[in-house]
């Protein structure tokens, strides 16, 4: 038998926003998930979009560079075993 997955956050505060009935107790309610989920999110290890954008900038750049690097690596390489291959 699978278990049901939980409904989403947002379904989950819809419903008790529902079950709430005074508008004053439901401003409250919210203030305080608000805070609660504010919480939460400042206690997880993430970063801001811009700073995602560039650090993949910066990755991109450098398997670049890696890639340049081998690949003139690779030519020295050659170059070397063709000078040992003359001087034999």
């Amino acid at each position: 038998m699978a278990l049901k997955p939980p409904p989403p956050p947002w379904e989950v505060l819809q419903q008790l926003g529902e079950s709430v009935g005074g508008s004053a107790m439901r401003g409250e309610i919210d203030k305080n998930l608000r805070a609660l989920a504010q919480s939460a999110l400042a206690r997880l290890d993430v970063v801001s979009r811009d700073e995602f954008d560039a650090q993949t900038e910066i990755l991109r750049r450098t398997r670049a560079k890696v890639v340049a690097l081998e690949a003139e690596l690779e030519e020295l390489s050659r170059a070397l075993e063709a000078s040992r291959n003359t001087d034999a």
